[in-house]
């Protein structure tokens, strides 16, 4: 009897981890996955280049709802910030989705930041295996320091709080 209620309690157990499984492959505190990723057509550089800066990376599908309404305020609170900052890098991935639909798309919204393909989730998969958009900040030792899934308002206060603060913080160490 001891023996079945230990399998099932073990069953539930199991069951209820899987439940709360985000998707997320990374944590706070591990190093950013060594990937390149190309910034035009043919030109690949590779996420290490940019050690040494904080580097925030967007993952999102041009269709996705919650993404068509944190990116726009990515651009005005985050990248017209923060652009001239050579302490800072911003990344932006069209996941499963190519040049094709991300020049197009680009212009449209009127984004000024790069928005790069990442056409077979190869970048994507380095980081999660479901849901968007999520937001990846990396400081300059290339350590993950915040990672958010889906967009909210309070959210998203605190990831421009965080990337004000840490730039702040760099520009007084130089």
């Amino acid at each position: 009897m001891k023996f079945y209620r230990l399998s099932l309690l073990l069953l539930l157990i199991g069951f209820t981890a899987k439940a709360q499984d985000d998707g997320t492959f990374t944590k706070i505190g591990d190093a950013v996955p060594a990937f390149s990723f190309e910034t035009a057509k043919g030109k690949s550089v590779n996420i290490a280049d940019y050690k040494g800066k904080l580097i925030l990376i967007n993952l999102f599908a041009t269709w996705c709802p919650p993404c068509n309404i944190e990116l726009p305020l990515a651009q005005t609170q985050i990248w017209d910030k923060h652009k001239s900052d050579a302490n800072f890098a911003f990344f932006v991935f069209g996941r499963e989705e190519g040049w094709d639909k991300l020049i197009p798309y680009k212009a449209k919204k009127g984004f000024t930041f790069p928005i790069l393909p990442d056409l077979n989730r190869s970048i994507f998969k380095k980081f999660a295996s479901i849901s968007i958009p999520r937001n990846i900040l990396i400081d300059e030792q290339g350590k993950i320091i915040y990672q958010s899934i889906g967009y909210s308002t309070e959210e998203f206060k605190q990831l421009t709080e965080l990337i004000d603060n840490h730039l702040a913080k760099l520009a007084k160490a130089k």
